[in-house]
């Protein structure tokens, strides 16, 4: 079931979305938490960070789950996303370094990152709430558009509008990895309940085959609809084409 919660605009949607996760974290301090990378996401680490210096959330018996990295990148390569959510969120918080968890772009042994990453997330006994963003495309981690939906986590090959939209990021567009580890379908929806947060126009499309399109794997996210507990908070720019529908 995907319950749909509009927001005015990004502080708003960071505010709202920021609220699922804090209260997830005070029912069970010891949550397992799936975290995603990406600008949607941002504000609302900037809204824990300052909700944990109020004293109002305290991090320090969770355990994060991250969705993806960069093949073949150091983990303290600024382009990293261990180094993003060093620098958006874990350098912030309470949050145990051991409790931490990214896979490991710097290896490029393949099958050996995928299932041991796998095996963590397993044995951790899968995420509690997982945070997600969406891709213009509708990829959710780097589970690009395919025949098939994914298992567990694998390596990819970015498609070409999920490397120009990461561009920004780098110097030159060639400069961005053409390839990623990322958190497999089947591992994302094993989540108790997921948490997607999404702004703009340039996602309106995605978020309404999101929500409102057939399941296809050429819109990974379509398979949220065949889960049993799914938040979306997005704002009114992104759900400009699912209006007739909210109503």
């Amino acid at each position: 079931m995907i319950k749909i919660v509009r927001a005015r605009d990004y502080t708003d949607m960071s505010r709202k979305a920021a609220n699922i996760i804090s209260a997830q974290v005070i029912l069970k301090p010891n949550c397992v938490l799936g975290l995603a990378t990406g600008d949607s996401p941002i504000g609302t680490y900037d809204q824990l960070i300052d909700w944990y210096k109020k004293g109002d959330v305290d991090f320090s018996e969770v355990s994060t789950y991250n969705l993806d990295e960069y093949f073949g990148i150091a983990d303290d390569d600024p382009q990293s996303y261990h180094y993003f959510m060093n620098k958006h969120f874990f350098d912030h918080i309470n949050i145990d370094p051991k409790n931490v968890h990214v896979p490991a772009g710097s290896n490029t042994d393949v099958d050996e990152v995928c299932a041991s990453f796998d095996k963590m997330v397993a044995d951790a006994g899968f995420c509690d709430l997982q945070l997600l963003g969406i891709g213009r495309n509708g990829h959710i981690g780097f589970n690009e558009p395919d025949d098939v939906f994914s298992k567990g986590t694998h390596c990819v090959n970015l498609t070409e509008s999920t490397i120009e939209a990461n561009s920004r990021l780098f110097e030159r567009e060639e400069d961005v990895p053409r390839r990623a580890y990322t958190m497999g379908v089947q591992t994302i929806m094993n989540a108790r309940s997921i948490l997607v947060v999404a702004n703009g126009e340039k996602k309106a499309q995605a978020v309404h085959d999101m929500c409102f399109g057939p399941v296809t794997p050429q819109c990974p996210a379509s398979i949220l609809q065949l889960h049993t507990n799914v938040t979306i908070v997005a704002d009114d720019e992104a759900l400009a084409l699912c209006k007739d529908k909210l109503a």
